[in-house]
């Protein structure tokens, strides 16, 4: 069975076909600053990314009517538990109206289910970002009006922590584990017997800067800086996701770019890399004492773990006295939507049905209230 692959990302479409377990063609099809700047919302980009996912089909020599499937990554729903869900209505319409907010991942129902229209075949999505699997202290903040959200890289961090556990020579259920997923956007996770039971939600500008967000900033300054009446709403959103972070700093959310302005002896770039190392070593840390110090070991993941001579090593000094340190360079997300679609195909797996009258199961199973 063939499935076509569609994993959209901040700087990147990445897109495959699979035939069954085998990958037969695929592609990272990147995008420029330039390229996206004149989308003024994510949902406008929906026919650029479309239109050169159809041109990698055409090259791949592939008909579309010869697909048995399409799988999208999955985008900002509300909390669900983790699985694989039948694309419908019911989702299309939650992203397309951004209630959750804006997010690449949007993208990937939207143009998975375009692809199958003409052709009657079945699209999922696959343990998307709004996987929710938080313990109850971990929902709480210091005011009862905010309440944290479960939003992180659900897809890979669950793979990875597999992939992790099968080096380790257990069961992914028998282990704890922080995994840090390291790319346009940064999430933490502390992962207790196959649950994430604790993850910072980089989306909204919580945990450690990244290559394009801001993290987690001194409230006050940022409070003072709101009304200051120099920014518009969309302009300090935007500060906190898109233009933050080393794009704001140095100019570029390219980490290759930056290590190689390192090695040219740029010590103000050294400084803010070496400081986005330094705060993902904290939030580490925070994720050891929710384990209360029980991790079987630290996963590194993302395409910053591709840097072994510069962030890699870095976070080795700060946190390898907590558990040994294992990389996994890049993702396998795009292996693991095949997969579950292909459980699905199988039958070995049933669908999940997204629906907006079940969307508060899993928070309230955590009894937890928040106004």
């Amino acid at each position: 069975m063939k499935i076509l692959v569609i994993n959209p990302g901040s700087t990147s479409t990445k897109v495959a076909i699979f035939d069954d377990e085998q990958s037969i063609s695929s592609k990272t099809l990147r995008h420029s600053r330039e390229d996206l700047a004149s989308f003024a919302k994510l949902t406008d980009q929906f026919e650029f990314r479309a239109k050169i996912i159809g041109d990698f089909i055409k090259e791949s020599g592939i008909h579309p009517s010869e697909l048995s499937a399409v799988v999208g990554r999955g985008g900002l729903l509300d909390p669900i538990p983790g699985g694989t869900y039948k694309i419908t209505e019911d989702m299309l319409d939650v992203l397309r109206s951004a209630k959750n907010g804006e997010h690449e991942s949007n993208l990937g129902a939207l143009i998975a289910y375009e692809f199958t229209k003409e052709y009657g075949i079945p699209s999922f999505i696959v343990d998307p970002v709004v996987v929710d699997e938080l313990e109850s202290l971990a929902r709480y903040t210091g005011h009862p009006m905010f309440k944290r959200r479960s939003i992180f890289h659900a897809l890979n961090q669950k793979a990875t922590a597999r992939n992790a556990a099968a080096e380790l020579g257990k069961k992914y259920e028998e282990i704890n584990l922080i995994v840090v997923h390291m790319g346009g956007g940064i999430s933490i996770a502390a992962h207790r017997k196959g649950k994430v039971v604790n993850v910072n939600n980089a989306l909204d500008g919580d945990g450690p800067f990244t290559p394009e967000r801001s993290g987690t900033l001194p409230l006050s300054q940022l409070i003072d800086l709101c009304f200051s009446g120099k920014y518009t709403l969309a302009q300090m959103k935007k500060k906190i996701k898109g233009a933050g972070g080393m794009i704001d700093h140095l100019g570029t959310n390219d980490a290759i770019t930056v290590q190689k302005m390192i090695k040219d002896g740029d010590k103000y770039a050294e400084l803010v890399y070496k400081s986005m190392a330094y705060q993902i070593a904290k939030w580490i840390g925070r994720m050891a004492a929710v384990l209360k110090g029980d991790v079987d070991a630290v996963v590194l993941t993302g395409g910053l773990a591709y840097d072994s001579g510069f962030m890699v090593k870095w976070l080795n000094e700060y946190v390898s006295f907590l558990a040994p340190v294992l990389v996994f360079p890049g993702g396998d997300e795009e292996r693991a939507l095949a997969m579950g679609a292909l459980r699905v195909l199988r039958g070995a797996e049933e669908p999940k049905i997204y629906s907006e009258n079940k969307l508060n199961d899993v928070i309230s199973a955590t009894s937890y209230n928040a106004n």
